[in-house]
Formats: C-alpha cells, structure tokens, sequence
C-alpha cells in the first residue's frame, strides 16, 4: 500500500462524545454517512461543533441526528450559511437501519452518536446503540474501578518490596 492510499483511510476526528461512554451501556456501533451542506463541512472541518447533547431517532424509515450543534462557517456569507441545530439525515443501509429501528422499540434503547470524523474527505458520524445507565450503576462503576486501581498500588508496591 502507497504513502499516500494509507495516509486517505486514517480517520480525522472531529469531536466525540465523552460524556456517552460513562452515562450508557453501549451495545453495538455503526458508522454513517451525513447529508451536510457546504458551510457545515468548513465547520466541522475547523471542529466548530458539538456533539454532546446530540441523539439519533428513526423517523419514517430514516435516521435523523438531532441537537447536533454545528456553528456558522466565519467566512460565508449571512444568506449562504445554514441553520445551526437542523435535524440532519444520516446515511445508512435499511436493513441496519430496520434492526437498529425494531430493537429500539423493543428494548427501549437510545440511539447516541460517539465520534464525528471525517474518513475519505467524507463526514461520518460512529452511532451507538446503548442502555441508558441507573446512577447506581455508575457509583458501583467507579467503585470497581477505585477497587481495581487500590490491588495495582498493592501488587507494585509488593513487587518493590521483593525486588530489593
């Protein structure tokens, strides 16, 4: 593979969605495409946008991004530009877009975008499937992980003892 074919498939991040990983259970992801307008693409590409009060629903077969903030381009003109928070349609294939769409319904789960990227000068947007987490989940989460943290302190500070 040349320098330059490697160099087109590396991902440019845009913004992700920390907040996503510590609120929802996250079960499964897909990337998809975006139907952007020009001034929206400058945006995102000087990363002018945010992602994190975001969600995806499906609408009439589609799927449709909502409350992704996405701010004016600087340089176009008042009349050129675009509406800051429009719904924007997200590109998919119907048989993803059909199961993602019954286990939603099904198990009540959220639709939640992780990463806005652009791959092969094309916007793209990583959607995760995810179950929403109780409080309680997230305090028995942090007490793992200090837990976890706690042994790893034991174990070196055992593994000095020894060595001396």
């Amino acid at each position: 593979m040349s320098a330059s074919n490697q160099r087109s498939n590396q991902r440019q991040v845009v913004a992700t969605n920390r907040q996503a990983r510590r609120s929802y259970e996250i079960l499964d992801t897909m990337e998809c495409g975006m139907v952007l307008r020009g001034s929206e693409v400058k945006s995102l590409r000087s990363s002018k946008v945010t992602l994190a009060d975001a969600y995806a629903r499906v609408d009439r077969n589609e799927l449709w991004l909502l409350s992704l903030h996405i701010s004016p381009y600087s340089a176009s003109a008042f009349h050129s530009g675009h509406d800051t928070e429009r719904p924007r349609k997200l590109l998919a294939h119907r048989n993803q877009i059909d199961r993602w769409a019954d286990r939603v319904d099904r198990e009540r789960l959220a639709l939640v975008p992780m990463s806005l990227y652009f791959l092969d000068s094309r916007a793209k947007v990583e959607l995760a499937l995810a179950r929403g987490l109780r409080q309680s989940d997230r305090r028995a989460d942090i007490a793992r992980r200090d837990a976890d943290r706690e042994a790893q302190k034991a174990m070196s500070a055992n593994r000095r003892r020894r060595s001396r």
